[in-house]
């Protein structure tokens, strides 16, 4: 039996995809959102470090999974590779209802304003395609509000002098510090530094019919075993469903963005369930399928009105590929500052995300969250064992005795960090899969180095006896925080979407993920994915409103 056709197909039900879902259907339009994985639920996959996303060295349960999927990595010298989804070279997302917003640590940081005009602030940077977003702060200021207060967030500004200007607080009181993040907190203080709590889409009394945070230590990577954690998948997606609008279709497959004879988009192409082609047609798409995923799509989806992929009439599609140079120092103790009181990430200084003399841009500084044994073996000292007894000991000791401090660099945007599509390589599908190459400008290294030495004096201060740091490499970032592939911006010959997230020449296609990121923010970015869909969807309701039907 045919599909019926609706008046929006949203591909993608991560932090965009979800809330756009909601918005759309709550306004009355008939909507279709496509999700090619199902639902995760704890009683699944419990405490299985194994399998969590950000370990996985088995597969990851939240998907993809390492039979039907793969990315071709290509590194330096041009050499090809085929990876599966356990690989960190296949720059992961994971493929279930929500997306990360399931499994991630929920670090709900606004952009600063200094974050929406960075040529502006900066300056031209060699070899980096560097520029303005084409909205500024407070443009999206009231979209994070309703993120905030929608999705659920808890945090405090007021302890925080860097904090961009909001007209509401946070909808729940920020989260106490545990052992670690006290002497943390204590030790910024001495130096100088403005310690805060980070604001967490996590509940911090209950909030939303869910109850408040048990403080597990597996809450990154892992299912929140009461729900407390909020992501897309316990709060706009049942919100949209139940409006009675949204018919949600798992584990199915986009392939292909339909055009029509003239040039417009009418729909998508999908395998379901059981591997059965079909196509389902609407007046309205939006990608919200990642900034790997979501470029791929296009590029695969050429048609005499754009032989190299929709939207790509001027190469932009899939270019300045960014995620974060994580960077900063670890500190072993010589007594214990562990009380299995989880997450753990709790406390951050804003002081060194912008305004660094001598770098580029900077990045917030947060501790790190508790890390399960088998991930814990990367926060060794260097040039300990990592097998036998020695390494044992080793677990047993620093496990209670050791602190890292982390902070998201941000990088700067470069047209050769990409995503392509692969000429050889295809999925169980038959569609060609990803192509990921590029790298981290010098500015990002020197940027990196600066911020990991404010984290080596944080550690320092708060009586660490030994510290080491942390430096990425060069190669492409695009990981749990990839964005930038499909760029919003007023000039069509250097961007891909305009200011609303409508693909320019196309007036019915609309991306809502960290594809329209111009840059990626000193923080973790999924709170402004979140107000992206707002304010996508919020253009699109205003435009339904008053008569446009986009062509159907």
């Amino acid at each position: 039996m045919a599909n019926t056709k609706v008046d929006a197909i949203i591909v993608g039900s991560g932090a965009g995809g979800g809330v756009v879902a909601k918005e759309l259907a709550v306004a009355g339009l008939s909507v279709v959102l496509f999700e090619r994985g199902g639902w995760a639920r704890y009683s699944e996959h419990r405490d299985d470090e194994l399998t969590a996303q950000r370990s996985f060295p088995l597969h990851c349960y939240f998907g993809p999974d390492n039979e039907r999927y793969r990315r071709v990595a290509v590194d330096h010298d041009g050499n090809e590779r085929i990876v599966l989804p356990n690989d960190w070279a296949y720059h992961n997302n994971a493929a279930c209802v929500g997306s990360g917003t399931v499994c991630y640590g929920g670090m709900a940081w606004r952009f600063m304003e200094e974050d929406f005009k960075m040529k502006t602030v900066y300056g031209s940077v060699e070899g980096s395609t560097l520029d303005d977003w084409p909205i500024s702060y407070h443009d999206l200021e009231p979209y994070y509000e309703k993120a905030e207060w929608e999705i659920g967030v808890a945090g405090n500004d007021s302890l925080n002098p860097f904090a961009p200007p909001r007209k509401r607080p946070h909808p729940m009181p920020a989260f106490e510090h545990n052992k670690e993040g006290r002497i943390l907190e204590n030790a910024a203080r001495e130096i100088g530094y403005h310690p805060f709590s980070i604001p967490m889409l996590r509940n911090s009394i209950p909030y939303g019919d869910r109850p408040e945070c048990i403080h597990v230590r597996n809450c990154v990577g892992f299912v929140c075993p009461v729900g407390a954690k909020n992501g897309t998948h316990n709060t706009v997606i049942p919100t949209a469903i139940r409006s009675g609008n949204c018919e949600l279709r798992t584990d199915c497959q986009v392939t292909e963005i339909l055009i029509n004879d003239r040039g417009r988009v009418t729909g998508v192409s999908y395998f379901d369930q059981n591997d059965q082609k079909k196509e389902q047609h609407a007046r309205i798409v939006i990608l919200a399928a990642s900034a790997t995923e979501t470029p791929r799509l296009m590029l695969n989806s050429a048609s005499r009105f754009f032989p190299d992929g929709i939207g790509n009439r001027n190469d932009w599609v899939g270019r300045n590929l960014q995620g974060h140079a994580y960077c900063g120092a670890d500190g072993l103790f010589d007594k214990d500052i562990y009380d299995d009181v989880g997450p753990g990430a709790s406390v951050a200084v804003s002081d060194f995300a912008h305004n660094n003399p001598g770098v580029i841009g900077g990045a917030v500084l947060c501790n790190e969250f508790i890390r399960l044994p088998y991930a814990f073996t990367g926060a060794h000292p260097p040039n300990t064992p990592s097998w036998g007894k020695e390494h044992k000991k080793n677990q047993r000791t620093y496990f209670h005795r050791t602190a890292s401090l982390r902070g998201p660099v941000q990088e700067m945007p470069n047209f050769e960090s990409r995503v392509e599509v692969s000429q050889n390589v295809r999925d169980h599908w038959g569609v060609p899969v990803a192509k990921i190459s590029g790298f981290k400008l010098d500015e990002d290294i020197r940027t990196a180095h600066f911020i990991a030495d404010k984290a080596e004096k944080w550690m320092e201060a708060a009586g660490a006896v030994k510290i080491w740091r942390n430096i990425p490499d060069t190669g492409v970032s695009g990981s749990q925080h990839q964005s930038g592939t499909c760029r919003m911006g007023n000039d069509p010959k250097t961007s891909v979407t305009d200011k609303y997230g409508r693909v320019h020449d196309i007036d019915n296609l609309f991306i809502a993920d960290g594809s329209l990121h111009v840059t990626n923010g000193a923080f973790n970015p999924v709170l402004t994915i979140m107000a992206l869909g707002y304010w996508v969807s919020d253009y699109i309701i205003k435009e339904w409103e008053h008569g446009n039907r986009f062509g159907g």
